[in-house]
C-alpha cells in the first residue's frame, strides 16, 4: 500500500499534444492553458515548455473540422494530475483531441526537447528535399512533353 502512495508522489515527465478547434479564440486558448497549468501546479508539478504549431490540416475530419490548432507541451507532474487534465479537456468543447505521453524519467525534459526539436528539423529538411525532387521530376516531365508536342 505504501509503495502505491509513494509512486503517486513522484513527479514524472510528460508530453502533451492538444488539437483545438480552428475557430478557437486566442483568449480561449490562453484560458485552457492557464487552467492546465494551475492543475499541474496544484498536483505539485510544473510546466516546462508549450509550443504552438499553428493551424494544420487534420489527417481525418473531426466532427466537421478539417483543420485544427496544434499545441505541444512538456511538464512534470504526479500521475494523478493526468486524470484531472484529461477530465477537463474532455468537457471542453474547443478541444478536438489530446494525448498525454509519459516520458523516460532518465532523460531530462531539456535534453528531450533538444533531441525532439532536432528530429523535427531533420524531418522538415527531408520533406523539403523530397518536395524539391518531386518538383524537378515534374519540370523534367513537362519539358519532355513540350519537346514531343513541338516535334
Amino acid at each position: 500500500m505504501s509503495e502505491i502512495l509513494k509512486s503517486q508522489e513522484i513527479l514524472r515527465p510528460y508530453e502533451v499534444v492538444i488539437i483545438m478547434n480552428p475557430e478557437t479564440t486566442v483568449d480561449e486558448q490562453k484560458e485552457l492553458f492557464r487552467k492546465n497549468k494551475s492543475i499541474i501546479e496544484g498536483f505539485g508539478g510544473s510546466m516546462h515548455t508549450l509550443d504552438t504549431w499553428g493551424k494544420r490540416s487534420l489527417a481525418n475530419e473531426i466532427g466537421k473540422a478539417r483543420r485544427g490548432i496544434y499545441f505541444h507541451g512538456t511538464f512534470q507532474a504526479r500521475p494523478a494530475a493526468i486524470a484531472e487534465l484529461e477530465r477537463t479537456m474532455r468537457i471542453n468543447d474547443r478541444v478536438l483531441r489530446y494525448m498525454h505521453t509519459k516520458l523516460d524519467t532518465r532523460v531530462s525534459l531539456a535534453k528531450y526537447m533538444e533531441s525532439f526539436k532536432k528530429s523535427l528539423a531533420e524531418t522538415a529538411q527531408r520533406e523539403r528535399e523530397r518536395e524539391a525532387k518531386i518538383q524537378a521530376k515534374r519540370a523534367a516531365m513537362a519539358a519532355m512533353a513540350a519537346e514531343r508536342h513541338q516535334g
